[in-house]
């Protein structure tokens, strides 16, 4: 499915993405190890079983940020963003735990169009990441330089 040009879009309206997501062990272990994240939060569960509130290992948070925002891309940007210009308010409510199934919202918050480049707008996503529970785990701002519709378009 490809993404939206940025006319395309409107203050307030809200994606509810149909692609869920359960996290496994070897994505957060992967994914651990890739980033030289050597946290025994996230590797190490008997370190976590006896020194850790949660009892249990937790989801490495860059992963959760990047999978949260992953889910959002076909509905919005895939093929319409030229860049990502940042992530705000990145926030972590709940953990995620391996086996949680995670599925994601997005609400366009802010629009405007770019003042040094006119073929583009910037568009203001909040992101919103929930377990199988509804609980939030993840939310974000995340700033899309994206593209407007060709002419003719």
């Amino acid at each position: 499915m490809a993404g939206l040009f940025y006319e395309q879009f409107e203050i307030g309206m809200t994606f509810d993405h149909a692609v869920r997501r359960t996290v496994t062990e070897m994505d957060n272990v992967l994914f651990s190890a890739l980033s030289h994240n050597p946290a025994p939060l996230h590797l190490d569960e008997e370190y976590c079983r006896d020194h850790t509130e949660f009892g249990q290992r937790i989801v490495n948070s860059a992963f959760t940020l990047g999978l949260m925002v992953g889910v959002t891309v076909g509905d919005t940007t895939l093929g319409t963003t030229i860049a990502n210009l940042g992530w705000d308010e990145v926030r972590f409510p709940k953990p995620l735990f391996h086996g949680d199934t995670v599925h994601v919202s997005t609400t366009v918050l802010e629009m405007r169009e770019s003042r040094s480049r006119p073929e583009t707008g910037i568009v203001i996503f909040r992101h919103d990441a929930f377990n199988q529970r509804d609980e939030l785990v993840a939310t974000c701002k995340r700033s899309a330089l994206m593209k407007k519709q060709p002419s003719g378009g």
